[in-house]
């Protein structure tokens, strides 16, 4: 099981460092790495250069946005799966990669493996797994139908076979992780819960800055996969879902 490891960055300076260590240290050395730059301003290519000797293959240049650098990163990969660790974020443990390939090797007609992720803040201050500090559980048997209640599986907690893995719809500016992973999910045959956390996830990214236009984005993209009244009853219960929360800290689906 080789892995195409993919990071996205931009200006990133102050994250990249920690992201790319948790990388190249890992156990299991069975991956290439690859980093797209968006021709960042700040010291990020000097910290890419620095690694180099690490790096199967970086580039720098103009993009179109986020969802652009990752249509790059996946045209790039050569590895058997995908997984995205963009700047700010890390593997969870240096042994994860080789954790999953362990898996692997029990359930080699994976098309998907997925996991936990440990949130954190831009200061680095622990907040605890996702799915105990939100209100999304994270699914026994996932299956693309279970993204109708929003996205119950973090972006970087999930490895997409890369010859089902879909590019990103660059008309959804906002959220075109979610419709890529429903995307990857539905032509998924077999899908592996890794019962791990897979990565530490730094909130505050590109969708949590521009949130409102994220929902709006996301809401579209559930309607077209959903349908209209279907998308309608599933937003109900997200709400519900909630405020349930809210008011006793108990999560449902």
């Amino acid at each position: 099981m080789f892995v195409s490891i993919i990071t996205i960055t931009y200006n990133a300076e102050l994250y990249l460092e920690n992201t790319i260590l948790s990388i190249i240290q890992q156990t299991s050395q069975d991956f290439e790495y690859i980093i797209i730059d968006g021709n960042s301003k700040d010291n990020t290519l000097n910290i890419i250069k620095k690694y180099e000797n690490h790096i199967s293959k970086y580039i720098s240049e103009p993009d179109k946005g986020i969802y652009d650098a990752m249509n790059k990163g996946i045209q790039l990969a050569k590895g058997d799966f995908v997984w995205f660790m963009n700047a700010g974020d890390t593997i969870f443990e240096k042994n994860t990669l080789e954790n999953i390939q362990k898996i692997f090797q029990k359930n080699p007609t994976t098309d998907v493996f997925y996991g936990d992720a440990w949130y954190i803040d831009l200061a680095g201050k622990n907040l605890g797994k996702k799915s105990e500090i939100t209100p999304m559980l994270l699914p026994k048997n996932l299956k693309y139908q279970d993204f109708g209640m929003g996205l119950l599986v973090c972006h970087q907690a999930i490895l997409v076979k890369r010859e089902i893995s879909p590019l990103y719809d660059l008309t959804h500016k906002y959220s075109a992780d979610i419709d890529w992973v429903i995307k990857a999910t539905k032509q998924a045959k077999n899908i592996t819960h890794t019962h791990q956390i897979l990565t530490t996830y730094r909130q505050g990214g590109f969708s949590r800055k521009h949130l409102y236009n994220s929902l709006k984005d996301r809401y579209k993209i559930l309607a077209k996969h959903f349908g209209f009244w279907q998308n309608l009853y599933n937003h109900f219960r997200i709400l519900m879902r909630s405020l349930y929360f809210i008011a006793t800290k108990k999560r449902t689906y």
